[in-house]
């Protein structure tokens, strides 16, 4: 069974992707890299690590891959474990193992799990579509020194401008002016008084408009009729997406008396329904936050069961 797909894909929603048995895959968020020696802008990435500490099934994987395949959680579980359990020993042997979409594990000199992440997939959604970007430096002085050497290479022959000796001409231009001035003036003053006229009649119409307003607006005498209030009570639950499961019953019966038993302890406990499989499902409580639920499943293995496990809903 190969369960890289479905840790690539996990990868790009959640932080930590635990495979049962081996360790787990954790991805870190890293802002954008400008490379100054080649020139090239890194976008923002999600860089992937892994630590063969957390080996705890935390039912994220296998809950996901049970849901996919429409399997049992339990069957699911056991064909993870083996899978786990098949790479701890190709690891022990010295072979390495190469996670398609992932990276490359191989086990070092002081016996501890390496980890070469693949970088050709970049986990984080909000750069989707944003590739490396390089820029080739402008020359700016290399330009520069060009030009000067064009400049002194192009001759420059300036000839003397003949001017007119007729003493009319001057006239001409002072007449010219005069006209320009004394026709703006004239047009100036005309869209003055124009403009003057259109603000008159336009105060003139909006005080008709008001008092049309005023006049066919409606008062009442009497004050406004006051209503009971009603108070309604809304006692249904809101769930979350993400469940902490306590069992799956074939009798619906059993799965009632796990809920006050859980209730009795503490639990906000309640009945899910049922699952494709026809069990009775009860959850410890229901979260909209993923990382809430995470860590109240791990408080939940702890102190009360080590077979809870986390139900997430699309």
């Amino acid at each position: 069974m190969r369960i890289e797909t479905y840790i690539e894909k996990l990868l790009f929603e959640y932080n930590c992707v635990v495979v049962p048995g081996f360790g787990a895959f954790l991805a870190h968020g890293k802002s954008a890299v400008l490379d100054a020696a080649s020139n090239t802008l890194y976008p923002p990435t999600k860089s992937i690590s892994f630590n063969a500490q957390l080996s705890k099934n935390d039912g994220l994987l296998v809950s996901h891959i049970a849901k996919e395949k429409k399997l049992a959680y339990e069957e699911l579980l056991h064909e993870v474990e083996k899978v786990a359990e098949t790479w701890n020993k190709r690891l022990a042997q010295g072979e390495s193992i190469e996670l398609f979409g992932v990276g490359k594990l191989w086990m070092g000199k002081e016996q501890r799990i390496q980890f070469q992440p693949e970088n050709k997939t970049n986990y984080l959604t909000s750069s989707f579509g944003l590739a490396a970007f390089s820029a080739t430096p402008i020359q700016r002085e290399v330009l520069k020194e060009e030009v000067e050497e064009l400049e002194e290479k192009i001759p420059f022959i300036i000839t003397p401008e003949k001017r007119e000796t007729s003493s009319f001409r001057p006239w001409l231009k002072y007449a010219a002016i005069l006209l320009l001035a004394i026709s703006v003036g004239a047009t100036s003053y005309r869209t003055y008084g124009d403009m003057l006229q259109k603000q008159v009649a336009v105060q003139q119409d909006a005080q008709q408009e008001v008092s049309r307003l005023i006049q066919e607006a409606t008062f009442f005498e009497s004050s406004p009729l006051e209503l009971p209030a009603i108070e309604i009570n809304i006692n249904k639950r809101q769930l979350g997406k993400h469940h902490v499961i306590a069992g799956a019953f074939r009798i619906e019966e059993n799965a009632e008396k796990r809920v006050a038993q859980l209730k009795e302890k503490g639990y906000q406990a309640f009945y899910l329904g049922k699952n494709r499989f026809g069990l009775h499902q009860v959850a410890y409580d229901s979260f909209e936050n993923p990382k809430e639920a995470l860590a109240f499943l791990r408080n939940v293995k702890a102190a009360d069961s080590p077979d809870a496990w986390l139900l997430s809903e699309k």
